[in-house]
């Protein structure tokens, strides 16, 4: 039997009108299970396009704050790039890339934790664009940081170039760094940067550094002369050095499995999330609202590891406390044309790069783990 093409016509008419007009290839079957999608991603998304308004494209760095705060903000836009799946970024790295390096080639300075922020932005830069550039720079500054190294207080690297002051965070930086390399290179390479790892958590754990409550302390004493010498100096326990531990320990647990890792990485999460907070379970540094440009930076970075860790090993409260942050920040430290305050608890009094910087990170901390836990529904 023949049929009229104008049946034929008629009959996929019907076909169509059933499935509401769908693509076929890409039928979406609506589940009632599905979550509804999280706020976190489009908060991200309206913060970081404030922050970009503070970007210099002849620099590649962003006004209103400093070297090394840039090399954070760099890191926003390439965890947020991960997490959205965006390429509208792509452009801003490979710029920084270029032109920031007119203000310190190589991305090489004084100041050792500097580069463990900038190698730490060009690894995160790597994983979303696959541009091995990106990566290579990372293991020249770590190369540069390295040489830092000696047996004073019996190892670990020097804050700066004077070579006066072992502190806690470029020590952290350096652990973090050589554990995302190790992470992404092979054969011999891999067990270089695998050994720094695993060489500079021994040393660091025995340094002292880490206090009676599992906070981590400014850093060590240095009087060469006294039996005093290279001992926890008491000074002020930062929101920042008791996160980069954090992600560099999670990092180095995906090739050493030492369970010892992950538990005192908890240990100091657990510490942080209890102690550095105000009664509603929001972060603070000591410094607020006197924290100058670069304390400012500081819970940030605290809350992107922290999610570092729990993405790498779940923990009950942890994403309970990112979600708390990043809700106070939008909620209540929250300016005109989606500016962040310093201070997360509010009230907005101002905004520049580096706090817009730092608050996005748990912004985007929260929108990380929601999306990982949506996928496993």
């Amino acid at each position: 039997m023949i049929v009229s093409n104008r049946i034929l016509f008629l009959l996929a008419l019907v076909v169509l009108a059933d499935c509401g007009g769908c693509n076929l290839n890409h039928r979406h079957i609506p589940s009632l299970s599905t979550a509804p999608p999280s706020p976190y991603l489009q908060r991200s998304r309206d913060g970081i396009q404030r922050l970009q308004q503070w970007y210099t494209p002849s620099s590649g760095l962003y006004e209103t704050t400093g070297w090394w705060n840039s090399a954070n903000s760099i890191t926003v836009l390439a965890d947020y790039a991960r997490v959205s799946g965006s390429t509208e970024y792509n452009p801003i790295l490979a710029n920084t890339f270029t032109q920031a390096q007119k203000t310190s080639p190589g991305f090489i300075n004084k100041f050792y934790d500097d580069e463990g922020w900038w190698a730490l932005a060009w690894i995160d830069a790597y994983d979303v664009t696959h541009n091995a550039r990106y990566l290579a720079m990372a293991e020249s500054i770590f190369t540069d940081m390295a040489e830092s190294w000696d047996d004073t207080c019996g190892g670990g690297i020097w804050w700066n170039k004077d070579r006066k002051y072992k502190n806690a965070i470029a020590n952290e930086l350096f652990l973090s760094v050589a554990a995302h390399l190790a992470t992404r290179t092979s054969g011999k390479t891999k067990t270089m940067y695998l050994n720094w790892g695993t060489r500079e958590w021994k040393w660091f754990r025995g340094s002292g550094l880490i206090n009676a409550e599992n906070l981590i302390n400014d850093g060590l004493t240095n009087e060469p002369e006294r039996a005093t010498s290279c001992r926890n100096n008491g000074k002020l326990t930062w929101t920042y050095n008791q996160g980069v531990v954090l992600g560099g320990l999670a990092e180095l647990s995906r090739i050493d499995h030492d369970p010892l890792l992950l538990q005192t990485a908890k240990q100091i999460a657990t510490a942080a999330t209890t102690l550095l907070v105000d009664k509603q379970g929001v972060l603070h540094d000591p410094c607020e609202r006197k924290c100058g440009p670069d304390g400012v930076q500081f819970k940030g970075i605290f809350v992107r590891n922290l999610a570092l860790l729990q993405k790498t090993s779940p923990q009950q409260g942890y994403e309970t406390f990112i979600d708390t942050n990043a809700d106070s920040i939008w909620n209540r430290a929250q300016g005109p044309d989606v500016q962040f305050d310093e201070v997360w608890s509010g009230p907005f009094v101002g905004a520049n790069a580096a706090t817009q910087t730092s608050a996005l990170d748990a912004i985007i901390g929260a929108a990380i783990l929601h999306t990982t836990s949506a996928s496993k529904h």
